[in-house]
């Protein structure tokens, strides 16, 4: 009876967790990057972008969202604005990243002080016809590696539960 139950609740979790998996996966993503540099006051900005086969993990976290940064240095660089610290930043939800875009731009764009002091930055537009993320997706490893690790997550947890 036990091995019976044991046996049904370890199908239940692999089901759910594939069926979180291939839910939470391959996501439609909105982005977008802003890049500074310490030596220099130009801050660029990228427009917000809609990337459709972007790949978010279980905890939801951009997959590899280093490389999206690197992504738009490496883009920087060709441009020749190069030493540029590169930020991007990433929502499953339009309405959100429109929010997040406008408070940093406005921490770049919006006069301190009184009446005679300016901004000291000078902010760049970067088009998505200029510059456009491409998504970066796992190979087959690392996806097995990521449901074995959250059916382990979920296992403990209904172990917990218990």
């Amino acid at each position: 009876m036990k091995l019976r139950f044991f046996v049904m609740l370890l199908a239940g979790v692999f089901f759910t967790s594939h069926v979180y998996a291939s839910k939470k996966n391959s996501n439609q993503v909105y982005m977008y990057g802003v890049a500074a540099s310490f030596n220099d006051s130009t801050v660029y900005f990228t427009d917000i972008q809609q990337l459709s086969s972007a790949w978010i993990d279980h905890e939801g976290f951009l997959y590899s969202r280093d490389n999206y940064s690197y992504q738009l240095k490496d883009y920087l660089a060709k441009l020749g604005f190069s030493h540029a610290t590169c930020i991007t930043t990433y929502s499953d939800n339009r309405k959100d990243i429109e929010k997040k875009y406008l408070k940093t731009k406005k921490k770049y764009t919006t006069v301190k002080g009184k009446g005679k002091d300016k901004n000291h930055y000078t902010v760049k537009y970067i088009t998505s016809s200029g510059f456009a993320y491409k998504p970066i997706v796992p190979d087959e490893q690392e996806i097995e590696k990521a449901n074995k690790k959250a059916n382990k997550k979920k296992a403990r947890k209904q172990k917990q539960g218990e």
